[in-house]
């Protein structure tokens, strides 16, 4: 663990390279690593822990995804029990991604803490509209902050990298509105490096596919109920008991729109599995059953945007800010 508000020093920069060289067991021949890139991502998780450190005692906003999680068990290696992960018991989180979340947490040591969200409450997230996402991440920041100020915290921190940038992500917007630290973003780590990273230190989340909240699924304009987001979680719930690992399920009302990687897309194009999907669907209200040709696809309601909507949601790349605590 570095020493509270202290950044790394060469010497501990060689050491992290050292242990990515040694942890390269854990990563396949297809993921081998130049002594370059190993150099380079090992400054990158040096720049991470010093960020981390400058922080304070700190909040993570903790979901169980490999960015949040990767952050929350940096921060803990950093801050030992001067972080507290943070996850919200939320009706768009899926069951099976909290109990993994909670579980994932209490495997590391990480120091965990459930709050309740309710963002369903809020008019303005339950039209679902183009800024459903700012919505929730307000939401969120809002309570944690509240924690955070009776709590005796310094600061809250998010798993935004990147990759996120130039992407749209109006819930970016809240999070600079609440002033919340992005120490993934700021160290300049990209998607790949987390995985990276997690992979060689040996954490299970490192290849977890990415899922965003049950919402995400349904079209914009129809309103997200707690009705329409248990549909699309046991819809998805069904996909993985079939063995599926990278999907959607896109709720359009009396349309399903099901969207299978393109890996898993052979298996998907058969007249069996195609009876199976006809079976749980209509079995869950939906009146027609579709897969989607194109496959998985992050995001892809957003299409269903304007160019304008678009561009207000966007975010575009900026070198890190000075640290700062919240006060």
């Amino acid at each position: 663990m570095m020493p509270d508000g202290k950044t790394l020093t060469a010497k501990n920069a060689k050491n992290i390279r050292k242990s990515l060289q040694r942890d390269r067991r854990n990563w396949g021949p297809d993921q081998d690593m130049s002594m370059t890139d190993l150099a380079e991502l090992a400054a990158k998780q040096s720049a991470l822990e010093a960020r981390i450190a400058a922080l304070g005692r700190i909040l993570v906003a903790y979901s169980g995804g490999v960015d949040s999680a990767y952050l929350a068990w940096s921060a803990h290696r950093v801050l030992g029990g001067r972080m507290l992960a943070v996850i919200a018991d939320s009706p768009s989180l899926a069951r099976a991604q909290f109990a993994d979340a909670i579980a994932f947490a209490r495997e590391r040591q990480i120091p965990l803490e459930v709050i309740a969200t309710s963002e369903l409450d809020r008019p303005d997230y339950a039209r679902n509209d183009a800024s459903r996402c700012f919505f929730c991440k307000d939401e969120l920041f809002t309570v944690m902050e509240t924690f955070r100020a009776n709590h005796d915290y310094d600061a809250i921190a998010y798993g935004v990298n990147t990759d996120d940038q130039g992407d749209f992500r109006p819930g970016q917007r809240a999070a600079r509105e609440h002033n919340v630290a992005a120490p993934l973003l700021d160290a300049g780590l990209s998607k790949q490096d987390i995985r990276d990273l997690a992979k060689a230190a040996g954490l299970r989340v490192w290849d977890k596919p990415a899922s965003a909240c049950l919402s995400s699924r349904i079209e914009y304009g129809r309103p997200v109920t707690r009705e329409a987001l248990g549909v699309v979680e046991q819809g998805e719930d069904a996909l993985r008991a079939l063995g599926f690992r990278q999907f959607r399920v896109r709720h359009h009302g009396d349309l399903v729109r099901i969207e299978i990687a393109a890996s898993e897309l052979a298996r998907a194009l058969t007249m069996e599995m195609s009876a199976e999907f006809t079976r749980i669907f209509k079995g869950l209200g939906f009146k027609f059953v579709t897969l989607d040709l194109e496959g998985f696809r992050s995001g892809s309601m957003n299409s269903l945007l304007s160019a304008d909507q678009l561009a207000g949601g966007k975010q575009t790349a900026a070198a890190p800010g000075p640290l700062r605590k919240i006060s």
